[in-house]
């Protein structure tokens, strides 16, 4: 019974990872010369234990630092340029988005006489969470992260 509810999962998952292996390799194939922006290296030095552990690129992990933004954007374009030049990427979006686009739910947990579940309808950032008094009751919406922010990543 439970192998019989996996199978279409699971089909679908490998059928998915096979369309991507088949594309990737055909990519490969004819894959221009990627030209990456330098990354700034700095003299950061740990020492741990007695041992001397460099960090050159310790300036990275500042998120919101305009260096390491100006980084992001630059790595960007590179990946970008590349991604939307190969062919098969309109169809393999397409494909992905129609086996990805449908609700999934969390696991339901009860607390303070409340009951609590997070659902994420197949195309959100992120799962909105749910909060109702009651199994019968309707669910009324706690805490939707994907409105934090205009691109729906602030979690």
């Amino acid at each position: 019974m439970l192998l019989n509810r996996l199978r279409p999962i699971w089909h679908r998952c490998f059928c998915s990872l096979t369309l991507v292996i088949g594309l990737a390799t055909a990519a490969a194939a004819q894959a221009p010369t990627l030209v990456y922006p330098t990354t700034q290296a700095g003299d950061v030095v740990d020492h741990y234990h007695g041992a001397r552990v460099p960090d050159p690129y310790r300036w990275l992990e500042d998120t919101n630092s305009p260096q390491t933004g100006a980084w992001v954007t630059a790595q960007n374009e590179v990946t970008f340029r590349y991604l939307e030049a190969l062919p098969a990427r309109a169809p393999l979006q397409a494909r992905l988005t129609r086996l990805w686009n449908y609700p999934k739910y969390g696991t339901p947990f009860r607390e303070g006489g409340l009951y609590f579940f997070s659902k994420y309808d197949g195309l959100q950032n992120q799962s909105v969470l749910y909060v109702q008094p009651s199994l019968v009751a309707e669910p009324s919406v706690l805490l939707d992260p994907n409105t934090l922010a205009a691109d729906g990543t602030v979690a």
